[in-house]
């Protein structure tokens, strides 16, 4: 997912905040219910001491990378949960500074900040949080065109909240509709399709997924044409700092072909910061052949063990010293 831009918090919250009439305070447990961008956070160990560019060329891609050297499937991974995290984290912390302001208005149990814009924003937004019976919450960015005449409010981000015991924590999801977001702004936007993110932070050793992202997007083939693009993401974590993360992608891995290919990857690692990460691609330009492949990195993220089902490079190290003993890969 690219990168979303960071200019964009700075616009909506000038925009939701440009007015000031205000009638009374929102209800404490509205911030209460909603998770924080650290809560929903995928914490992939990482060190500063070991860096390298994490730009790659596909997730077939294993930049030749020897025993010892940084491991291409542990940049890959720690690339994909950063642009995760940023996009994720964006919302939260922009829909957590407005609810820490008194609404605009109050109807009942329907808590409205804005509608607003700065003089040079192309578009009004406006925040509304209406709270339910049962101590949940609806929540709904929108926004409206100025360069239309008469444009109606749309949803651009939309969510649902339920509480949990301590602050913060809850369950609950989120969508982010990209395609809503250009026919409001598309200055400011250059995203297509849709983001949900479903979190469950009641449990961290539940056998619920702390964290779900699903993106459906799209993209140019060499003939100008649009495809769509499918990802799936999930994420859990323990209490001590271990880490699960599998990763599904429907779309043209960048191999020599244009069909779009099926793969998922999954990367386990320790609080220690040693993992591993397997992976599985078929279908597409592949036809009838599977490709599994998995590696192995210490502590230091260096590679200790690498293999493949096709010699997409040669068997290095040893597998007994993986973090982890054995593949174990969920089906597509």
């Amino acid at each position: 997912m690219k990168q979303v831009k960071a200019t964009l918090t700075g616009l909506l919250l000038s925009s939701v905040l440009a007015t000031a009439c205000v009638q009374q305070e929102a209800p404490e447990n509205i911030a209460r219910a909603l998770p924080t961008a650290e809560s929903v956070r995928i914490n992939l160990p990482e060190t500063a001491a070991r860096t390298q560019d994490s730009s790659h060329d596909g997730i077939t891609s294993t930049r030749n990378a020897v025993l010892g050297e940084l491991a291409p499937y542990y940049v890959i991974t720690r690339q994909v949960t950063r642009d995760l995290n940023q996009g994720a984290g964006w919302v939260l912390l922009l829909v957590h500074t407005i609810v820490q302001t008194p609404p605009t208005t109050v109807d009942g149990n329907v808590y409205t900040w804005g509608p607003g814009s700065s003089a040079l924003d192309p578009a009004d937004h406006r925040l509304v949080v209406t709270e339910n019976l049962d101590g949940s919450y609806d929540w709904s960015l929108d926004g409206r065109s100025k360069t239309i005449d008469n444009a109606e409010f749309e949803a651009l981000i939309f969510g649902h909240a339920v509480p949990g015991l301590e602050e913060h924590r809850g369950q609950g999801s989120f969508t982010i509709d990209f395609d809503a977001g250009e026919r409001v702004n598309p200055i400011d936007n250059d995203q297509v399709g849709l983001v949900t993110v479903q979190y469950n932070l009641e449990d961290p050793n539940d056998d619920v997924p702390a964290l779900t992202m699903i993106i459906d997007s799209r993209e140019l083939d060499e003939d100008g044409e649009e495809r769509d693009v499918h990802f799936e993401y999930l994420y859990d974590e323990n209490e001590e700092g271990a880490g699960n993360f599998e990763f599904t992608i429907h779309g043209d891995l960048e191999d020599a072909g244009t069909a779009q290919e099926d793969a998922v990857i999954r990367s386990r690692w320790l609080a220690t910061g040693a993992g591993r990460a397997d992976l599985r691609m078929q279908s597409g330009d592949l036809g009838d052949l599977v490709v599994e492949a998995s590696e192995c990195w210490s502590d230091s993220f260096g590679r200790v063990f690498y293999t493949d089902s096709v010699e997409w490079m040669p068997t290095e190290g040893d597998e007994s010293d993986c973090s982890h003993a054995t593949s174990d890969l969920p089906p597509l």
